[in-house]
């Protein structure tokens, strides 16, 4: 069932991840180098990896086990994301410059919240079929 709250989450938190890929913080050092861009391989796999596994969890919809599961990997995903931002932008010289990342940087932690209400929802889902099953 596609029309679960559930799937609007997980669709929210896809919307976000490729909103941080068009609207990515381009991170320039004193010198104006780039230090974080949108086709570091690292980053844009940790943006795509995401997006993938939310939307391989949309996917399946009747296993709400792995589902369960492919949300934590992508929350794993978006914290090791997040991490490399905030280590890229820590290890920058100069306080004018660290200070104008913009939004961006703080995306992957509201897509880690939509996929913690995404979790809690399935586990209510859970719940409700455990207990349908107790009274057969």
């Amino acid at each position: 069932m596609l029309q679960r709250i559930q799937t609007v989450y997980l669709l929210i938190s896809i919307l976000i991840m490729g909103a941080l890929y068009i609207w990515f913080p381009i991170i320039k050092d004193e010198a104006g180098q780039l230090v974080i861009h949108q086709n570091e391989p690292l980053v844009m796999g940790l943006i795509f990896g995401s997006i993938a596994l939310t939307l391989f969890s949309i996917l399946n919809f009747k296993k709400r086990k792995l589902q369960f599961v492919l949300n934590r990997l992508s929350i794993i995903l978006n914290f090791v994301l997040l991490g490399v931002f905030v280590y890229r932008s820590l290890t920058l010289s100069g306080e004018t410059l660290v200070s104008e990342k913009g939004i961006g940087v703080l995306l992957p932690i509201i897509s880690i919240v939509f996929l913690v209400l995404a979790n809690k929802a399935i586990k209510r889902d859970e719940d409700l079929v455990k207990s349908v099953d107790r009274l057969r």
